[in-house]
Protein backbone atom coordinates (compact mmCIF):
# COMPACT_ATOMS: atom_id res chain seq x y z
CA UNK A 1 0.00 0.00 0.00
CA UNK A 2 3.11 2.26 0.47
CA UNK A 3 4.02 1.52 -3.13
CA UNK A 4 0.16 2.40 -3.90
CA UNK A 5 0.51 5.68 -1.98
CA UNK A 6 3.64 6.81 -3.22
CA UNK A 7 2.63 5.84 -6.76
CA UNK A 8 -0.35 8.15 -6.24
CA UNK A 9 1.55 10.94 -4.89
CA UNK A 10 3.76 10.43 -8.05
CA UNK A 11 0.80 10.23 -10.64
CA UNK A 12 -1.04 13.44 -8.85
CA UNK A 13 2.21 15.28 -8.57
CA UNK A 14 2.89 14.50 -12.71
CA UNK A 15 -0.77 15.60 -12.91
CA UNK A 16 0.09 18.45 -11.50
CA UNK A 17 3.26 19.21 -13.17
CA UNK A 18 1.12 18.51 -16.21
CA UNK A 19 -1.49 20.49 -15.16
CA UNK A 20 1.06 23.28 -14.34
CA UNK A 21 2.60 22.83 -17.91
CA UNK A 22 -0.64 23.02 -19.83
CA UNK A 23 -0.95 26.07 -17.84
CA UNK A 24 2.14 27.69 -18.56
CA UNK A 25 1.62 26.65 -22.10
CA UNK A 26 -1.52 27.80 -22.20
CA UNK A 27 0.00 31.29 -20.77
CA UNK A 28 2.52 31.47 -23.48
CA UNK A 29 0.39 31.00 -25.87
CA UNK A 30 -2.33 33.69 -24.66
CA UNK A 31 0.58 36.21 -24.22
CA UNK A 32 1.93 35.04 -27.82
CA UNK A 33 -1.34 36.23 -29.27
CA UNK A 34 -1.58 39.27 -27.02
CA UNK A 35 2.07 40.10 -27.90
CA UNK A 36 0.91 39.37 -32.00
CA UNK A 37 -2.40 41.39 -31.16
CA UNK A 38 -0.47 44.56 -30.08
CA UNK A 39 2.00 44.06 -32.87
CA UNK A 40 -1.13 43.91 -35.15
CA UNK A 41 -2.59 46.76 -33.29
CA UNK A 42 0.45 48.78 -34.16
CA UNK A 43 1.04 47.91 -37.16
CA UNK A 44 -2.59 49.04 -37.75
CA UNK A 45 -2.35 52.17 -35.86
CA UNK A 46 0.99 52.89 -38.00
CA UNK A 47 -0.79 52.54 -41.31
CA UNK A 48 -3.93 54.24 -40.19
CA UNK A 49 -1.16 57.40 -39.18
CA UNK A 50 0.20 56.95 -43.20
CA UNK A 51 -3.56 57.07 -44.35
CA UNK A 52 -4.59 60.11 -42.39
CA UNK A 53 -1.74 61.77 -43.39
CA UNK A 54 -2.24 60.87 -47.07
CA UNK A 55 -5.61 61.97 -46.46
CA UNK A 56 -4.50 65.30 -45.10
CA UNK A 57 -2.42 65.84 -48.01
CA UNK A 58 -4.79 65.33 -50.27
CA UNK A 59 -7.54 67.06 -48.91
CA UNK A 60 -5.48 70.05 -48.85
CA UNK A 61 -4.30 69.84 -52.60
CA UNK A 62 -8.09 69.61 -53.35
CA UNK A 63 -8.95 72.59 -51.47
CA UNK A 64 -5.90 74.18 -52.74
CA UNK A 65 -7.01 73.78 -56.82
CA UNK A 66 -10.43 74.48 -55.67
CA UNK A 67 -9.70 77.88 -54.62
CA UNK A 68 -7.64 78.68 -57.78
CA UNK A 69 -10.24 77.01 -59.63
CA UNK A 70 -12.41 79.62 -58.08
CA UNK A 71 -10.04 82.45 -58.41
CA UNK A 72 -9.62 81.59 -62.32
CA UNK A 73 -13.49 81.65 -62.41
CA UNK A 74 -13.43 85.54 -61.31
CA UNK A 75 -10.43 86.18 -63.69
CA UNK A 76 -12.36 84.91 -66.66
CA UNK A 77 -15.16 86.67 -65.73
CA UNK A 78 -13.91 90.27 -65.17
CA UNK A 79 -11.97 89.57 -68.60
CA UNK A 80 -15.09 89.12 -70.34
CA UNK A 81 -16.85 91.83 -69.20
CA UNK A 82 -13.51 94.28 -69.69
CA UNK A 83 -13.38 92.47 -73.24
CA UNK A 84 -17.19 93.05 -73.47
CA UNK A 85 -16.67 96.75 -72.19
CA UNK A 86 -13.65 97.64 -74.56
CA UNK A 87 -15.83 96.29 -77.64
CA UNK A 88 -18.84 97.99 -76.88
CA UNK A 89 -17.06 101.39 -76.52
CA UNK A 90 -14.78 101.00 -79.60
CA UNK A 91 -17.74 100.32 -81.45
CA UNK A 92 -19.78 103.06 -79.91
CA UNK A 93 -16.75 105.35 -80.98
CA UNK A 94 -17.16 104.50 -84.73
CA UNK A 95 -20.97 105.41 -84.31
CA UNK A 96 -20.63 108.83 -82.83
CA UNK A 97 -19.48 110.82 -85.76
CA UNK A 98 -22.57 109.30 -87.45
CA UNK A 99 -24.76 110.69 -84.88
CA UNK A 100 -23.30 113.81 -84.62
CA UNK A 101 -24.06 113.98 -88.35
CA UNK A 102 -27.63 112.94 -87.38
CA UNK A 103 -28.11 115.69 -84.91
CA UNK A 104 -26.42 118.45 -86.83
CA UNK A 105 -28.96 117.13 -89.98
CA UNK A 106 -31.92 117.91 -87.97
CA UNK A 107 -31.02 121.23 -86.37
CA UNK A 108 -30.47 122.33 -89.96
CA UNK A 109 -33.10 124.71 -91.72
CA UNK A 110 -34.78 123.26 -94.19
CA UNK A 111 -38.32 124.16 -96.38
CA UNK A 112 -39.52 120.27 -95.87
CA UNK A 113 -40.44 119.79 -92.26
CA UNK A 114 -41.38 116.29 -92.41
CA UNK A 115 -38.27 115.83 -94.10
CA UNK A 116 -36.50 117.35 -90.87
CA UNK A 117 -38.69 115.33 -88.75
CA UNK A 118 -37.90 112.31 -89.77
CA UNK A 119 -33.99 112.93 -89.41
CA UNK A 120 -34.57 114.18 -86.00
CA UNK A 121 -36.65 110.96 -85.44
CA UNK A 122 -33.82 108.34 -86.66
CA UNK A 123 -31.34 110.63 -84.71
CA UNK A 124 -33.58 109.94 -81.85
CA UNK A 125 -33.79 106.48 -82.01
CA UNK A 126 -30.20 106.34 -82.68
CA UNK A 127 -29.08 107.79 -79.48
CA UNK A 128 -31.60 105.51 -77.55
CA UNK A 129 -29.73 102.51 -79.35
CA UNK A 130 -26.14 103.86 -78.14
CA UNK A 131 -27.94 104.50 -74.58
CA UNK A 132 -29.37 101.01 -74.51
CA UNK A 133 -25.59 99.86 -74.81
CA UNK A 134 -24.55 102.36 -71.62
CA UNK A 135 -23.67 105.39 -73.50
CA UNK A 136 -24.25 108.39 -71.27
CA UNK A 137 -23.45 111.98 -72.08
CA UNK A 138 -20.77 113.71 -70.16
CA UNK A 139 -21.62 116.86 -68.50
CA UNK A 140 -20.08 120.07 -69.14
CA UNK A 141 -21.25 123.69 -69.81
CA UNK A 142 -21.07 124.89 -65.91
CA UNK A 143 -19.05 122.09 -64.73
CA UNK A 144 -15.22 122.76 -63.44
CA UNK A 145 -12.66 121.28 -66.07
CA UNK A 146 -11.32 117.64 -65.46
CA UNK A 147 -8.92 116.62 -68.08
CA UNK A 148 -10.33 112.70 -67.67
CA UNK A 149 -13.36 114.19 -69.35
CA UNK A 150 -13.03 117.02 -70.97
CA UNK A 151 -10.58 118.15 -73.98
CA UNK A 152 -9.96 122.31 -73.98
CA UNK A 153 -9.87 124.02 -77.27
CA UNK A 154 -9.67 127.00 -76.21
CA UNK A 155 -9.08 129.74 -73.24
CA UNK A 156 -11.12 132.59 -72.41
CA UNK A 157 -10.77 135.19 -69.48
CA UNK A 158 -14.44 136.17 -67.59
CA UNK A 159 -14.58 137.62 -64.32
CA UNK A 160 -18.20 136.61 -63.82
CA UNK A 161 -17.14 132.55 -64.18
CA UNK A 162 -15.05 130.70 -61.40
CA UNK A 163 -11.54 129.01 -61.92
CA UNK A 164 -11.64 126.43 -64.77
CA UNK A 165 -15.52 126.74 -65.08
CA UNK A 166 -16.64 125.31 -68.49
CA UNK A 167 -18.56 128.04 -70.38
CA UNK A 168 -19.15 126.42 -73.59
CA UNK A 169 -19.04 122.85 -75.36
CA UNK A 170 -17.34 122.19 -78.78
CA UNK A 171 -17.94 118.75 -79.30
CA UNK A 172 -20.10 116.13 -76.91
CA UNK A 173 -18.14 113.92 -74.91
CA UNK A 174 -19.55 110.02 -74.24
CA UNK A 175 -18.80 107.79 -71.35
CA UNK A 176 -19.75 104.01 -71.11
CA UNK A 177 -19.73 103.42 -67.07
CA UNK A 178 -16.35 105.10 -66.06
CA UNK A 179 -14.30 104.38 -69.38
CA UNK A 180 -14.09 107.36 -71.38
CA UNK A 181 -15.16 106.58 -75.30
CA UNK A 182 -15.15 110.59 -76.71
CA UNK A 183 -13.81 113.22 -74.29
CA UNK A 184 -15.64 116.83 -73.99
CA UNK A 185 -14.31 119.37 -76.83
CA UNK A 186 -14.61 122.37 -74.13
CA UNK A 187 -13.82 125.94 -73.57
CA UNK A 188 -12.81 127.03 -70.70
CA UNK A 189 -12.86 129.98 -68.43
CA UNK A 190 -10.12 131.92 -66.30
Amino acid sequence: MILETEENKNNEEKNNLNETENVVENAVEENKEVEAQDVNQNIAETELSKLKEEYDELDDRYKRMLAEFENYKKRSQKEKEGIYGMITADVVAVMLPIMDNLEKAGSTKTDDEKYQEGIKLVARQFREALKSLGLEEIETVGQRFNPEFHEAVSHIEDESKGEQEIVQEYRKGYKIGNKVVRHSMVIVAN
